[in-house]
């Protein structure tokens, strides 16, 4: 009787350099799905949780924070456990969080263990979101790995044009909790894939301080450039993006439900542009360009993307703005996990989680900045179309050849 094919993380790659084997990768593109759906499920349901719990809409708000702090704190740290122990563990350790963080959020009657479980929610993609970049960077033939990690940008994408819509739909036949139980079940139910596809590995000995290790992606020369990019670019996009809706209702006078509609352009122009990123890249490093040849061009286009939707001449035109803002967006956090998993193979998990860490720092401090201004629109225009063209300049000093040393060759 033939055996299944062996999928595992430490199987031979395929024999055509050039093909990817989707199928390899189910188990961690599931859980990139449902970690979309997560990250951005809570926002359309706080006002029916905030009623159901009797708090104010901005208590409830709090569990988004509790999310995005203990993510962005705790990535790092998780990242090098990763890099040491193994891509299997890590990843079962946070599906198990996963799951019992939802669990957590469908039993809460207040907002206390609300906010605890999504407090856990975020230490669990903490240590499987880095865990499952570095698995499908470090598992992917070299000349589709931008392909492949572009499909995982996009099913992380589609959570929020497609996981979100259906947990609202739930959330609005079986009450809110349902749709916290059921992103729980979709994990269980992940997890035998995970098993199946990920074997374990040998423990890597450390030859550095937990600190040390910690801090070692700012010591590689691409890397840093990368993270201060990757920092500047996103305090141009998501701290633009934070404004967004409150400009396009002062400028179109929108309703809730037609925002909605804005938020699946968004969705959708992710998607398309972490596929599109993926590829180009590819197609660009075979014919022997830089490792990330197109970053400068995702920050044009970011900077054009925002200029036409919170300043270009009618809906039609903001709206073809948001689509362009969002494939930049898509293809930008493509290329630069592309580089997180080429440059210095041995911080594959701790490089993702710190682009993800200054993603958030940078978010934090492009809304400041944004705010800052007496009108958000003027401010979304400035901060947003300045910084983006400044992340595009940065970009340049991210183009050479990656250095790998010999240690990390292996």
């Amino acid at each position: 009787m033939n055996s299944l094919p062996d999928t595992s993380s430490d199987a031979v790659h395929t024999a055509d350099p050039d093909r990817l084997d989707r199928l390899r990768y189910a188990g961690v593109f599931v859980l990139l799905f449902l970690f979309g759906t997560e990250t951005f499920l809570v926002s359309p349901l706080l006002p029916t949780i905030s009623k159901d719990i009797d708090v104010s809409e901005v208590a409830a708000a709090s569990s988004v924070t509790a999310y995005v702090l203990v993510y962005a704190v705790c990535a790092p740290f998780l990242g090098v456990l990763s890099d040491r122990f193994g891509r299997r563990r890590a990843l079962l350790a946070g599906s198990v969080l996963f799951v019992v963080s939802n669990v957590g959020a469908a039993l809460s009657t207040g907002i206390v263990l609300l906010v605890l479980s999504r407090a856990v929610a975020g230490l669990a993609a903490a240590a499987a979101g880095p865990a499952i970049w570095a698995h499908i960077a470090e598992t992917a033939p070299d000349r589709v790995r931008g392909r492949a990690l572009g499909l995982g940008m996009a099913l992380f994408s589609c959570g929020q044009v497609v996981g979100v819509p259906l947990g609202g739909l739930l959330a609005e036949v079986a009450g809110w909790r349902s749709a916290f139980l059921a992103l729980a079940i979709g994990t269980a139910a992940a997890v035998p894939l995970l098993l199946r596809q990920i074997r374990p590995t040998a423990p890597q000995p450390a030859t550095v301080g937990a600190v040390k290790a910690v801090l070692s992606g700012w010591a590689d020369p691409s890397l840093r450039n990368a993270l201060l990019v990757n920092t500047v670019f996103n305090a141009a996009n998501l701290g633009a993006y934070t404004f967004l809706g409150a400009v396009l209702v002062d400028r179109f006078d929108l309703t809730v439900s037609e925002l909605g509609l804005i938020g699946v352009v968004v969705g959708a122009g992710s998607v398309v542009g972490s596929t599109l990123g993926g590829r180009l890249g590819d197609r660009a490093r075979a014919a022997g360009a830089a490792p990330v040849p197109l970053l400068p061009v995702w920050g044009v286009l970011l900077a054009a993307g925002i200029g036409l939707a919170v300043a270009g001449p009618g809906l039609v035109v903001a709206v073809i703005g948001v689509a362009f803002w969002f494939v930049a967006s898509g293809a930008f956090v493509t290329d630069q996990q592309t580089l997180a998993g080429t440059v210095a193979p041995a911080l594959r998990a701790t490089s993702s989680a710190w682009l993800t860490s200054t993603m958030y720092a940078g978010t934090g401090l492009g809304a400041w900045a944004v705010g800052a201004f007496a009108d958000v629109t003027v401010g979304a225009l400035t901060i947003g179309t300045g910084l983006a063209l400044l992340s595009a300049l940065g970009a340049l000093l991210v183009s050479g050849k990656p250095r790998r040393s010999a240690a990390d060759a292996g």
